[in-house]
């Protein structure tokens, strides 16, 4: 994920952009960094949505073992 600082940068520029206005420079940065924050936030989205599996497109023992391994991680 992106890092604190630069969450806390875009928030700091987003109250300046609020309270009186962003400079040229300080637009420009603002919008690289949303760039990579989003960029990022889709590459960890994507991560996610990759990791799910749907049980019907299973075989049956891999129905079965996945059965296995979700009791197991309740009972832990």
């Amino acid at each position: 994920m992106i890092g604190k600082e630069k969450i806390d940068r875009i928030n700091e520029l987003a109250r300046k952009h609020k309270e009186e206005g962003l400079t040229e420079d300080e637009l420009k940065e603002r919008e690289q960094l949303r760039k990579e924050y989003i960029a990022k936030f889709r590459e960890n989205f994507r991560g996610q949505l990759d990791q799910i599996k749907f049980v019907e497109d299973l075989s049956e023992e891999e129905q079965e073992a996945y059965k296995r391994e979700r009791e197991k991680r309740k009972n832990s």
